[in-house]
């Protein structure tokens, strides 16, 4: 990887999530600017703003499947219907391994689904695979073996 850091997006609700992925993201051998929100509201209003001053949006969204008030699922529609913001890379990270959970995000175009690891190890294992993908990859033509990611 060149330079240039990969801006990532971290949107969970569990401060201690939070502060775990960005110590793995941060233990990686690769350029990164990480930004932490604790919702969906906090991520919108972040990435208006971002549009408004013609920054650069982030490459790739962490996105919490559960979190309270409006759901993962409803900020992944809501991120998909936005003309400015459709084309950035989502990755659902959620605990839940549901079937359902895990057609319906493939379903509304998340980019890859991650389970929640257990230990340190594989959670920064599992980072490092998805933010060393080449996205290009993931977005040149869905297929659900390549949606979920575990470790």
């Amino acid at each position: 990887m060149n330079n240039v850091p990969i801006t990532i997006l971290l949107v969970d609700d569990d401060e201690d999530d939070r502060l775990l992925f960005e110590e793995a993201v941060n233990s990686l051998e690769v350029n990164t600017e990480v930004t932490l929100l604790e919702d969906g509201f906090q991520m919108m209003e972040y990435l208006d703003k971002l549009a408004d001053s013609d920054k650069n949006l982030p490459e790739i969204i962490f996105l919490d499947l559960n979190m309270p008030g409006k759901s993962g699922i409803e900020y992944l529609d809501e991120i998909r219907k936005h003309p400015i913001y459709k084309d950035i890379s989502i990755a659902i990270y959620s605990t839940s391994s549901s079937e359902k959970d895990i057609e319906e995000t493939f379903v509304r175009k998340a980019n890859i689904y991650i389970n929640k690891p257990n230990t340190f190890k594989d959670l920064k294992e599992v980072l490092n695979k998805v933010i060393c993908t080449n996205w290009q990859y993931i977005n040149s033509g869905f297929n659900k073996e390549s949606f979920l990611m575990s470790t």
